[in-house]
């Protein structure tokens, strides 16, 4: 049985604006000035403390709780009011009902938002029952630590050989270098393909379509 665990933002969903906008929105409600997108961009996919420790290092533990609960608030609000959108990428609807009707393929997320967050975004696209596990910041240490993909591996029932991680950060990759899984970047997300490479992925998609080969290529080289 093989387990294919997808991150969300920047992988499965477009959501740079939402993520722009609220953390914009957050740094002026605590009153700091806001470090800027490529800043905000590049801490995607961590735990909101630990974003908040990455993008402001020179303040307090007290501070970066108010920026994560602002945060979590204006990102919220946005949502409940529809101001921004997170569209599947191109392909990847595709790519999971095709995954979903297969008998040997098991799918989990393991994503910083929270279940909150993947919970909206499943009842919106109509995913429900596609992902076996689903690990958020709720549930485990911030990526790039490994305990997300090692509690969705046992979830399941599955095994670390017969596993990848598909995501779109440096977090990504390092947490499935770090969990002994596969590790598949994407080069339409958030973080350069450079620097995915040099995080330790082992192949690298520019298009859902590519996703079947480079899973098969990979579990076929370990096993």
């Amino acid at each position: 049985m093989k387990l294919i665990i997808f991150d969300c933002d920047g992988t499965l969903v477009d959501s740079q604006h939402g993520i722009v906008h609220s953390m914009q929105q957050a740094y002026a409600l605590v009153g700091i000035e806001w470090p800027g997108r490529e800043a905000t961009m590049s801490i995607v996919g961590l735990s909101l403390i630990e974003a908040m420790r990455h993008m402001a290092p020179q303040h307090d533990h007290q501070t970066h709780v108010a920026l994560a609960e602002a945060y979590k608030s204006t990102f919220k609000a946005a949502r409940l009011e529809r101001m921004h959108e997170e569209p599947l990428y191109d392909g990847c609807r595709e790519v999971l009902d095709q995954y979903h009707a297969m008998d040997d393929v098991i799918l989990a997320i393991a994503t910083g938002k929270s279940q909150r967050g993947v919970k909206a975004l499943i009842e919106r696209e109509g995913l429900q029952g596609y992902f076996t596990s689903i690990q958020t910041a709720d549930d485990a240490p911030s990526k790039p630590h490994p305990g997300m993909i090692h509690q969705a591996v046992s979830e399941t029932g599955t095994m670390l050989e017969k596993t990848v991680m598909v995501g779109d950060t440096t977090y990504d990759m390092a947490m499935a270098r770090s969990a002994g899984v596969g590790a598949i970047g994407v080069s339409w997300g958030y973080h350069p393909a450079e620097s995915l490479i040099s995080s330790g992925a082992h192949d690298i998609l520019h298009h859902y379509n590519q996703l079947e080969a480079s899973v098969n290529k990979y579990l076929a080289a370990v096993t």
